[in-house]
């Protein structure tokens, strides 16, 4: 469906505010539909990109500022995710051995058996883009990194 029918919306001043328009619908669509496929494992959107980053760093672990650092949403707030997290015995936190101002924070078993449960499902979560090719994938990725570009 073409943002016009999505938004209801016949015309837009520019084909670049098209485009702005059409990268936040799209994005926010997106973000929407994760949260609902994410749902069912009692975890938010924000969360699985913690224990994603975390299961990256295992076993080392990870301080509160390099999660903030990684994060797709600069504007979680980290160290409630974390804490979150904590009390449902996904990750654990621990003081630092060299800073003991900062926290590390680690994955757990129990953390990284979900993960690979969610995993099980990205096949089915990928497939909303199998009309886009190979081609098409690597070409969007580009532009969309050129989109980033400062």
């Amino acid at each position: 469906m073409s943002i016009e029918a999505d938004i209801k919306q016949e015309k837009f001043k520019s084909e670049y505010q098209k485009l702005l328009v059409n990268l936040l619908y799209t994005g926010n669509w997106l973000y929407t539909k994760n949260s609902q496929r994410l749902k069912e494992y009692g975890i938010s959107a924000e969360q699985y990109n913690i224990l994603r980053i975390l299961r990256g760093q295992y076993p080392k672990p990870a301080t509160v500022n390099l999660l903030i650092e990684r994060m797709l949403n600069k504007m979680s707030n980290a160290s409630r995710l974390v804490e979150k997290l904590r009390q449902k015995e996904y990750i654990e936190r621990q003081q630092c051995a060299h800073d003991r101002r900062a926290v590390d924070v680690v994955i757990t078993e129990k953390g990284l058996e979900l993960l690979k449960e969610i995993d099980e499902t990205e096949e089915t979560w990928l497939k909303r883009f199998e009309h886009i090719s190979l081609v098409e994938a690597h070409e969007l990725n580009r532009l969309l990194d050129k989109v980033r570009t400062e």
